[in-house]
């Protein structure tokens, strides 16, 4: 790997995979070879106002950053994990700078499929924990996580009742009583576990 293919490293993470509603949102970030974002890892290890002061200098120092999107009817119809590399390969694709090479956060790459519409796949490496060791992964990570959780808030208002301000779509005490309470909404994830009643999931009734 060359130098300069180094300097156009994107590094590639996502949030919101466990959540029972809400997308699944990705972040791809290259980063120059000398930044100022103090405390940059793992986006899980950062209070909530540590993310967000850090997002924006992210997109400012960048050299390129997107997020990538699959949502909930999606993630239904394919799965989570292939909704989850088309989130990826969507930021990726949504770069402003073309990547050499990427550097996905977990122990998987991202299928070539979704990646055919670039004029060269770049090459990918997946690095477990690479969210807090490797900093354009860290900095993808950040991204993700702010981008789906001011999402989240503007589904509190817009679905009053389940919480999402608070859980941001999370299996939590409090949601999953809120769906026994209330049933599913639109941004609910219909085969996950804890969102239709059990018997429903079995039949594969809406349990609307």
């Amino acid at each position: 790997m060359s130098e300069n293919d180094l300097f156009l490293t994107a590094g590639v993470d996502e949030a919101g995979r466990g959540c029972l509603a809400g997308p699944v949102v990705a972040g791809a970030v290259i980063l120059p070879e000398t930044y100022d974002l103090p405390y940059l890892t793992d986006s899980k290890k950062l209070s909530a106002a540590r993310r967000e002061t850090l997002a924006p200098a992210i997109k400012a120092q960048a050299v390129a950053w997107a997020v990538g999107m699959a949502w909930p009817a999606e993630i239904d119809r394919i799965n989570i994990l292939q909704a989850t590399f088309a989130a990826m390969a969507r930021a990726v694709r949504a770069l402003g700078a073309p990547p050499g090479a990427l550097v996905i956060d977990g122990n998987k790459c991202i299928p070539a499929a979704h990646l055919a519409i670039l004029s060269a796949a770049p090459r990918q490496k997946a690095v477990v924990g690479g969210d807090a060791s490797v900093p354009a992964v860290s900095a993808a990570s950040i991204l993700a996580k702010t981008s789906r959780d001011k999402l989240m808030v503007v589904f509190e208002r817009r679905y009053p009742g389940y919480g999402f301000a608070s859980h941001k779509g999370y299996g939590a005490a409090a949601h999953l009583a809120a769906l026994s309470r209330l049933g599913p909404c639109p941004i609910h994830r219909l085969t996950f576990r804890g969102v239709l009643p059990e018997t429903s999931r079995q039949l594969g009734l809406p349990g609307l």
